[in-house]
């Protein structure tokens, strides 16, 4: 079967071409993609424009669905090479970037994200392992997997087994306190939906958390990124803050992001170097957690895409504390694995796209229970 047959064909392999000055990094991105079986390198080039060359040759069918563009590159590099991308004719590449693990790869990362690549990939250091870092290949795939699948329009394939939560879980709660966040991979892109959709009003009501699955340095270009997006200030969060409304604060990379009842009511941020919880820290379960404790609640939390089920036992306890939960669906979600384990434990009150779930908060923050909620 000719790979034209191929990319029509039901389970097909997502086309990745593979862009990076380095052919040893290249020969060995194409192995570990080759490997997986359910993705195919159709091309590799050593800049942009190699990289725009080969796309332009091949004919429409076998074009990538995804291409991997590294950011530092002579001749052509990455951000200059995206424009070109973005121009192309429809069904354009899913562009994912790979950067440095570096303030400064981190910063052109999140550019990168606002010029139009849908997602990022940090390279890991040597001492990590390198490409061979089973963290690193799992983040690869999910995410090469999960915008190839969105590119065919496709959602996950796994249907939830339970339904979402009555909707009367939300009118119980009232108004929430405050608004905390969870998500992965996918989620600077789904983030960036959900905060363009509060707009100011209801938003200034209340405090926003944001857990987001990243490295120490990422998470304060994150954190500039969506302060970017004219919804709430962003910044990332630092120890003992007094929580404001109105304002998003970021866990930062490597810390778990907790919030505790301080003098007069106030709420407090701690930062903890306790260790990783579903290997990962930050995680969203110890700051779910937290918010469950007695003096906080109500708490709405937000699961969004991302692998595993990170927010799970969080979510629990914030329903437990009289608190609401909402889950992205799984037709908006890179990988429904946190969202997914969520709608499959009946947990959440709706399954939304980021839209919806941001027109879900703010009916939630309107002082009229109910007003204007997704059925």
């Amino acid at each position: 079967m000719s790979m034209a047959q191929l990319s029509g064909a039901a389970g097909a392999p997502v086309r990745v071409l593979v862009c990076d000055d380095s052919a040893t990094v290249r020969a060995a991105l194409a192995g570990l993609i080759g490997a997986a079986g359910d993705c195919a390198v159709v091309g590799a080039a050593g800049d942009g424009r190699q990289a725009l060359a080969r796309i332009a040759a091949l004919p429409g069918a076998e074009r990538p669905e995804v291409v991997l563009l590294d950011l530092e590159m002579p001749v052509m590099d990455g951000m200059t090479t995206l424009p070109h991308l973005m121009a192309l004719p429809a069904p354009r590449p899913a562009v994912i970037v790979a950067s440095a693990l570096t303030q400064r790869g981190a910063a052109v990362a999140m550019a990168a994200l606002r010029a139009g690549a849908v997602d990022y990939v940090p390279k890991p250091s040597a001492a990590g392992g390198g490409l061979r870092d089973p963290a690193f290949r799992a983040e690869l795939l999910a995410k090469i997997r999960g915008w190839g699948r969105m590119a065919r329009g496709r959602g996950a394939g796994s249907a939830p087994t339970a339904m979402p939560a009555p909707a009367a879980t939300l009118m119980r709660m009232g108004v929430p306190r405050v608004v905390a966040i969870g998500t992965s991979t996918g989620g600077p892109q789904a983030l960036s939906a959900l905060i363009r959709g509060l707009g100011q009003t209801e938003a200034a009501t209340v405090p926003f958390l944001v857990v987001q699955h990243m490295p120490r340095g990422f998470t304060a270009m994150l954190a500039d990124h969506l302060g970017r997006l004219g919804g709430p200030p962003c910044a990332e969060a630092r120890d003992g803050e007094v929580l404001r409304p109105g304002r998003i604060y970021v866990a930062p990379g490597d810390r778990h992001l907790l919030v505790e009842a301080g003098p007069d009511k106030v709420l407090l941020t701690r930062l903890s170097d306790g260790p990783p919880e579903n290997f990962c820290r930050p995680a969203v379960d110890p700051l779910l957690r937290s918010l469950a404790a007695p003096g906080i609640g109500p708490v709405l939390a937000v699961i969004m895409t991302g692998m595993g089920h990170d927010g799970l036992a969080g979510c629990r306890a914030i329903l437990g504390a009289g608190g609401a939960v909402l889950a992205q669906d799984e037709a908006s979600s890179v990988v429904w694995g946190m969202p997914g384990a969520i709608a499959r434990a009946g947990l959440a009150s709706a399954l939304l796209p980021p839209a919806g779930l941001a027109a879900e908060i703010r009916a939630a923050l309107r002082p009229v229970a109910g007003a204007g909620r997704a059925a």
